[in-house]
């Protein structure tokens, strides 16, 4: 196992990172911009290394000093988390080129799901169901509108490089085709540099389904079951839940079969995630997360097993240590993400934090680097923290969920607390009857 990790990566993961180190005995060291000097997971590691000015792209995309880093303090291998360089295939490769360890699956299988039109070439190949839509990129406006002909309206114009809901644009009929093919290229072009577009099917009502997996590098591959990402404002999601409320353990156990026997036949290793659109009782692939995904929290609560200590054991090429008919579900596990935003408008609410109180109790878990008189950055992605409660049943964790809202404690910041509240005091959401459509016009948005 090794003795020293360097994370690159900042806030709570940063610090959830940490804590799986420490618990098995290795030694952390964090990189961190100066905006971030006193930020809790440089406070709690080991050592800390100063990697640039607040902007991302000088600091944590900074590829040469976070290198630089692990080499002047020894590290022997790099967990990047989730963002940043996390599915960067280019720095996967520099890192194990330079003699370190990368904690994530190799640069080729993040290269190919990377590209998502080369993902789904590899999981047709596979057999695994597909979204019907073009057979890769579309190379004009006259294939798309022939496409679009073929599936029948409505369609959905996607970046084939893209990600968070940039680049994809909804088109109901022939006359808005050729301004969403318009609008996806140029939005992909500026956001990912590639200006690549393919086109699925619209479906009308699917839930966002998504199965965790994790595979060693001694062929032996296993997923921790579903887990249900509907509740989403605009491709963006909040609120999470393992398992599905609209799944039966029969269809869990036919999709987690077939994925973990074709990610075995492609090689794949350590922890990833893929991603399903779901209705009337079919799967449809949409794209495969090579990395931690920042929901893993819900699956941990209902199976029981730290997914960061695994990723660490098999980058340090151990085996699993158990089979899938070892793995089991206990429960209902919901993770509401919290943001330093507007809950209204969610306008970004950066500032300093003036009080701060994590809730607690039974079957609660608060993975947040917040602490009163932190000040959140106005440079970074909106999250300071993720409230996750486990209940016996989907009743219980809803109510475990409310009850822990109510007591958290975030002042000096907007957040996003009361939305959450009002989203678990909802009957349709208590029901379990929604899609990836209710909360954008629960939140009264319109795309």
């Amino acid at each position: 196992m090794f003795k020293k990790v360097l994370i690159a990566n900042r806030g709570e993961i940063a610090l959830r990172v940490h804590r799986a180190c420490q618990e098995m005995g290795i030694r952390t060291v964090a990189v961190h911009s100066t905006a971030d000097a006193t930020a809790m997971h440089v406070r709690l590691a080991d050592e800390s290394v100063c990697i640039g000015p607040p902007a991302a792209r000088d600091s944590y995309l900074n590829v040469a000093a976070i290198l630089s880093a692990a080499s002047i303090t020894g590290a022997e291998a790099i967990h990047p988390g989730y963002g940043f360089l996390s599915e960067n295939a280019s720095f996967a490769e520099m890192v194990e080129a330079h003699g370190f360890t990368f904690i994530g699956p190799t640069a080729e299988h993040i290269r190919m799901m990377g590209d998502k039109i080369a993902a789904k070439q590899a999981m047709a190949s596979l057999n695994v169901p597909l979204v019907p839509g073009s057979d890769g990129e579309l190379s004009s406006f006259e294939e798309a509108r022939e496409v679009a002909e073929r599936i029948k309206y409505p369609v959905l114009i996607k970046a084939a490089a893209g990600g968070g809901g940039r680049g994809m644009k909804v088109a109901h009929s022939a006359d808005e085709l050729e301004e969403a093919w318009r609008v996806a290229r140029t939005e992909a072009k500026a956001a990912f540099g590639n200006d690549a577009v393919y086109m699925e099917k619209y479906l009308d009502r699917p839930r966002h389904i998504e199965l965790q997996v994790l595979a060693d590098t001694h062929g032996n591959v296993v997923h921790f079951g579903e887990r249900d990402c509907s509740l989403q404002r605009r491709h963006q999601k909040l609120v999470e839940e393992a398992g599905s409320p609209a799944l039966t353990a029969a269809e869990r156990d036919a999709l987690g079969a077939q994925v973990t026997q074709g990610l075995s036949k492609l090689g794949y290793r350590n922890a990833g995630t893929l991603e399903f659109l779901w209705q009337d009782g079919q799967f449809a692939f949409i794209e495969m997360n090579t990395r931690l995904q920042v929901e893993h929290p819900v699956t941990e609560m209902v199976c029981g097993i730290d997914l960061v200590k695994e990723q660490l054991r098999v980058a340090a090429g151990e085996t699993l240590g158990y089979a899938q008919s070892d793995i089991t579900f206990g429960g209902h596990a919901i993770e509401c993400r919290i943001t330093a935003e507007d809950p209204v408008t969610f306008a970004p609410s950066p500032g300093r934090v003036t009080t701060y109180h994590a809730p607690g109790g039974l079957g609660v878990r608060v993975d947040s680097a917040l602490y009163s008189g932190y000040a959140v950055p106005p440079h970074y992605d909106s999250l300071v923290a993720k409230l996750v409660v486990h209940g016996k049943t989907r009743a219980e964790a809803i109510a475990r969920m409310r009850r822990a809202l109510e007591e958290m404690v975030v002042d000096g910041i907007r957040t996003t607390l009361p939305l959450h509240q009002r989203i678990m005091a909802d009957p349709q959401f208590q029901s379990g009857d929604y899609t990836i459509h209710w909360l954008e016009r629960f939140v009264g948005l319109r795309d």
